[in-house]
């Protein structure tokens, strides 16, 4: 709270009054702090009341419930929540950490297992998710929706989703299906363990997304399921999707596909140094890449420097040099 310095009275040499200016003090800076939380009801206490610049760090242990903030921190004053991979957020329904309206958040380290859905990230600006676990869920595992923009998930393993069976349990699924109002844009996908046991595709690019960066991950898709046509490791409908130095094995079918799902949409995705192994795929076309819609007003670009082992061919579409 600003505090003002009351008018400091002077007299002047002929008996008068003379006011001095008044003096406000500065601002004291905001001085982050280190919240160190060992109990659920002291993690649920620091996501509503943590501070920009603040981080929460959690010792090892099991942290029972559904946890959530919609606190927003800055771009200059990120908040942290950090813990070890022993430090375990276990859900038994819904959610397992839910930033809502969280921009600028950075969740590193821990495990979410257990639940409905694991990481969710919603309406909330360059939240950053760094080496966490994400297992044992029903559904997916980390979830970038409702125009979350400029997020990243990087050097995290993520397995064993999707086990309600209904083949909804992608690894990173980015936007909202059937829908161009979520744009959820720019969103990098980079390092990543994805796989095995993934119930849906390793990475969903939604329609109606922009941006997204899928560079460096290794995908394991042995647990497909067939099921809301899941039969590659990543699905892309979003636009200009750059896919990069990515390795895949273990799939029914292909190793990528590009679809339009909605008009305008699935268009612009390049392709460039992935390394796709097919061997033991079953489907109708077995290509490293697929690309079911393809115009001069809809372009995808795949280089050579894609490779493939097994299956019948590295693409459908003329490749690029």
């Amino acid at each position: 709270m600003r505090t003002l310095t009351p008018l400091l009275a002077a007299t002047t040499a002929t008996g008068g009054l003379l006011l001095a200016a008044a003096v406000t003090p500065p601002a004291a800076a905001t001085t982050a702090a280190v919240i160190e939380v060992s109990t659920a009801a002291q993690l649920k206490t620091a996501l509503s009341t943590a501070q920009a610049g603040d981080t929460i760090r959690l010792a090892d242990g099991t942290y029972t419930g559904n946890f959530k903030t919609t606190v927003a921190a800055t771009s200059g004053a990120r908040i942290t929540l950090a813990g070890s991979s022993r430090a375990i957020l276990k859900a038994g329904g819904g959610y397992g950490l839910h930033l809502n309206g969280a921009s600028y958040w950075t969740v590193s380290g821990l495990t979410v297992s257990g639940g409905q859905k694991g990481i969710m990230i919603d309406s909330a600006r360059s939240v950053v998710v760094d080496g966490v676990t994400v297992h044992d869920l029903d559904m997916e595992g980390v979830h970038f929706r409702n125009s979350s923009t400029d997020g990243v998930i990087k050097n995290s393993r993520i397995h064993d989703t999707g086990n309600d069976g209904r083949g909804m349990g992608e690894g990173v699924y980015v936007g909202t299906a059937n829908t161009l109002s979520d744009k959820s844009d720019r969103v990098q996908i980079i390092g990543n363990t994805i796989g095995p046991d993934v119930g849906g595709e390793n990475i969903d690019i939604k329609e109606g997304t922009t941006g997204a960066q899928i560079i460096g991950n290794t995908f394991d898709g042995s647990g497909l399921t067939g099921a809301n046509y899941d039969d590659s490791w990543v699905d892309v409908k979003g636009n200009n999707v750059l896919v990069q130095n990515n390795t895949g094995k273990n799939t029914t079918n292909d190793g990528y596909q590009v679809r339009t799902q909605q008009s305008g949409w699935g268009c612009g995705t390049v392709f460039r140094d992935n390394q796709s192994t097919l061997t033991g795929a079953t489907g109708s076309t077995q290509l490293a890449i697929n690309v079911t819609n393809y115009s001069g007003s809809c372009k995808t670009t795949v280089y050579s420097s894609n490779t493939r082992t097994g299956g019948r061919a590295l693409t459908n579409i003329t490749v690029t040099p």
